[in-house]
Parts: C-alpha cells; sequence; structure tokens
C-alpha cells in the first residue's frame, strides 16, 4: 500500500455528490463553513518522505511529458503534457524530488477535483486542518482561496500591508510543519494575481559563511498569532488553538541534504537567545534579503486550471493581491504536513554540493 494513504476515504467519497468548487465560486454561492467544533491538539508523528523512494534522473516523469522547461536557474520548473490526476506512485515519488530540488513546479491545465487532491495530498504526507479557515462542506483538509472584494474590511486589510510582509512558508508555527502544498487556481482574473516563490537554498548561499555559520547555531520562535488575530477580527471560532514551535533558523532538507534558510515574516516572531532589539534587526535583514532576492525568485502568472506544487522546506512563497476590482480569483489548497524541521551540520550547501557533482561528473568523463 503506498505511504501515508487510507484506502477507505476514497471509496466513502464516491458515496457523496462531488461539490463543483469552480462553479460554485462562479456563481457567487457561499460554499465555505466555519464549524464550532474544538479539535484536539495535534499529536506527533512519524514522517516517511516519498522523495527518498524517487528515482534520481526522475525518469517517470522526464519521459512521459510533452515539455519540461526550468523558468529559472535556480528555482521553479513547469511541466506540461501530464495531469497529476493520473500519476503513478512512482511519478509522485519522482514529483516529490523535483519539488525538493527545484522548490515549485508548475502544471497547466489540470483536471484535478478537490477529492483527488486530497488523495494525492495524503499520499505526500498526513494532512493539516486549519485551526480557522473555512473550508467545503465534507473537506476540512482544502483550504478555499476566495476574498470577498465587496468587503470593505478586506479592502482595508490589504491596503494596510506591504507586499513583502506577505512572504511565508506554510504553517511553520506547527510542531511538524507543511512538506509539500498544492495549490490549484480555477479561476483567475484578467490581470494580476501572481505569485511568487524564492529559494530557501539560495537564500542561505547567498549569505556570507561568518552570517551561513551564525545562524547554524540558533532557533527562532514561529507563531500563529496572525490566524488568532484574524480569527478575533472576523468572528471566527478556533478550532484549535494556536501554538508557538521553535525551528532552527537553518534547516537541512531530508530528501536533498541541503541547507536552507528557515525563517520569514509571516509567522517567525523572534530568535531565542537574542535580546528584543538583536532579534529584531537580525530578523528584519533576513526578510529584507528574502524579499529583495529578485535572482533566487520566480513569479507565476496563473491561468485557468494551473497547479503549483511547492516544498515548504526549501521555498517560501507570497501571493500578490493586486488583482481586486480586475474580477475574481479562486482556488484551494491542500497541504500534507512533514517532519520536525532539524539542522545536521553535516549537511551541504545547495550550491557546493552541486559543484561536487558536476566536477565528479566531468572526471568521470574525462
Amino acid at each position: 500500500m503506498p505511504p501515508n494513504t487510507n484506502p477507505i476515504v476514497e471509496a466513502i467519497a464516491e458515496n457523496f455528490e462531488k461539490l463543483n468548487l469552480k462553479q460554485l465560486a462562479r456563481n457567487n454561492d457561499s460554499y465555505q463553513i466555519y464549524p464550532k467544533i474544538s479539535y484536539p491538539p495535534l499529536e506527533p508523528f512519524e514522517h516517511n518522505d516519498v522523495g527518498k523512494l524517487a528515482d534520481p534522473k526522475k525518469a517517470s516523469l522526464y519521459d512521459n511529458a510533452e515539455k519540461v522547461i526550468d523558468l529559472t536557474p535556480n528555482i521553479g520548473t513547469e511541466i506540461h503534457g501530464i495531469q497529476l490526476s493520473q500519476l503513478t506512485d512512482q511519478q509522485k515519488n519522482d514529483l516529490a524530488l523535483l519539488a525538493a530540488e527545484r522548490g515549485v513546479v508548475f502544471f497547466r491545465n489540470q483536471d484535478i477535483d478537490p477529492y483527488q487532491a486530497i488523495e494525492l495530498g495524503r499520499y505526500f504526507g498526513r494532512l493539516h486542518i486549519h485551526n480557522t479557515i473555512g473550508h467545503p462542506e465534507g473537506l476540512p483538509e482544502l483550504i478555499s482561496l476566495l476574498y470577498d472584494q465587496k468587503n470593505p474590511h478586506t479592502i482595508k486589510y490589504f491596503e494596510g500591508k506591504s507586499a513583502a510582509d506577505g512572504w511565508h512558508s506554510d504553517i511553520t508555527y506547527e510542531n511538524q510543519p507543511a512538506g509539500l502544498s498544492i495549490l490549484k487556481i480555477d479561476t483567475v482574473p484578467s490581470v494580476g494575481g501572481d505569485t511568487l516563490w524564492a529559494s530557501a537554498y539560495e537564500a542561505y548561499d547567498r549569505l556570507t559563511p561568518t552570517l551561513q555559520k551564525l545562524l547554524e547555531g540558533l532557533s527562532a520562535i514561529h507563531t500563529g498569532q496572525v490566524h488568532t488575530e484574524n480569527a478575533k477580527r472576523t468572528g471566527q471560532f478556533i478550532r484549535r488553538e494556536f501554538v508557538d514551535s521553535v525551528h532552527p533558523v537553518i534547516r537541512t532538507h531530508p530528501v536533498t541534504g541541503w541547507k536552507g534558510l528557515f525563517v520569514q515574516p509571516g509567522f517567525t516572531k523572534s530568535i531565542v537567545g537574542l535580546s528584543d532589539a538583536e532579534s529584531k534587526l537580525l530578523l528584519e535583514y533576513l526578510f529584507n534579503h528574502i524579499s529583495r532576492g529578485h535572482d533566487f525568485q520566480v513569479r507565476f502568472k496563473w491561468t485557468e486550471d494551473a497547479v503549483a506544487i511547492w516544498d515548504n522546506r526549501s521555498t517560501f512563497h507570497c501571493a500578490i493581491f493586486d488583482y481586486f476590482g480586475h474580477g475574481k480569483r479562486h482556488g484551494w489548497r491542500v497541504t500534507p504536513t512533514a517532519e520536525r524541521p532539524y539542522y545536521d551540520p553535516s549537511s551541504k550547501s545547495r550550491r557546493k554540493d552541486l559543484a561536487e557533482k558536476a566536477a565528479a561528473k566531468s572526471k568521470t568523463q574525462s
């Protein structure tokens, strides 16, 4: 049986009429529910990363794709000619490895529906159920992305925020945060609504060796306070209390073995062991380092029914809310969780590892 799967779920789902979220959103039908039920605290679990089962050449994807395009040297790959709804287990394994290496992988014109996406996500890890955000009936593992552009509170909220403040990795306030995330955008505005991703590997590699060494000995506190405040502002019921978690500032990816920067303005509150002033100064520098790192970012222009799958352990991302007044933007996300973040002193930087492998290959061929 594939890892992280529940063989009963799909059979049960077939007994219910599937919701067409795309159609509901386009018809202006409100389908999100906010149940007033309490969830227990999340329990620790052992994560088995399927990326470790992958073929290093990722032949199951590359040999079956019509086209594979690296969008930038450091991050982002787009694959044409493969439907995520029809992946084999080997293709899922290879996709996990590709996302770990390239950060984010894009697919256009996808027919995968929310129910299939939940099953796909479950293959990659235990699915996260959000503490406050609304979800479709019967699909608590799904986060719907649709903002009411007619609500003055929504407009005011986003007008008061800088786009740079939106950089984050998903749910890092959890003890075992997100591994991969699966996002489908099925309705796009006439213009705007892009999403940016940045490479945590390259963010680390661009730091000086002195700063790298300093950060490798530090940990940071991640908090879900922003969600708590939003829930209080909107009157949403908090179904599970948000926790603060302590994670290493430099994280080792379990599949690639590469070091990456693991702080961001969305959820990182402070650095352990530093004064408030020192922590604020250092985090502000690192946050600016991410937001200004245009040469290790990729900006994706969504088209109808495009899907992005990214690895939160090796990327940061930021949605651009510039489309209000230009049409509706709707989609949904599924979020598999992974291991507790750790730092391995013997791990390598992406640059160093790739350089060593290239040198070894060149020596073999000469």
